[in-house]
């Protein structure tokens, strides 16, 4: 917000003696949206990837309970993967739920940008 605050068209709104809360809701928080999103959406996937690699290395949540690292435990043992390999099948829906947010992330990002440039 403290660099968003000395753009152009926030110091031309402030000359012409626009009031400070018009200034925020006008041109500052719109701006910002998009920092917002990004963060948010590419916190999400860092808080998955952190819980199922705490629970597949035994530090996170226990067996009773079922996340995506317990179930990815079990693929820790090579022979349990040339025999099942099904249980590989968790990994998959990490990587693309993190990709998912990603994407999503991206596409909220442009499409809360109010000030982008259109390309010619």
């Amino acid at each position: 917000m403290l660099s968003v605050r000395r753009e152009n068209y926030v110091l031309a709104s402030i000359i012409t003696g626009a009031d400070s809360f018009w200034i925020i809701r006008k041109h500052m928080i719109p701006s910002f949206t998009s920092y917002i999103i990004v963060s948010l959406t590419m916190s999400i996937p860092g808080m998955i990837l952190g819980e199922t690699s705490l629970s597949f290395l035994g530090l996170g949540l226990a067996p009773p309970v079922i996340s995506w690292g317990v179930l990815l435990k079990d693929v820790q043992n090579l022979e349990a993967i040339a025999i099942m390999p099904w249980l590989l099948i968790p990994a998959l829906f990490v990587i693309a739920t993190v990709v998912l947010f990603n994407f999503l992330g991206d596409g909220l990002r442009d499409a809360a940008d109010p000030y982008k440039m259109e390309e010619v």
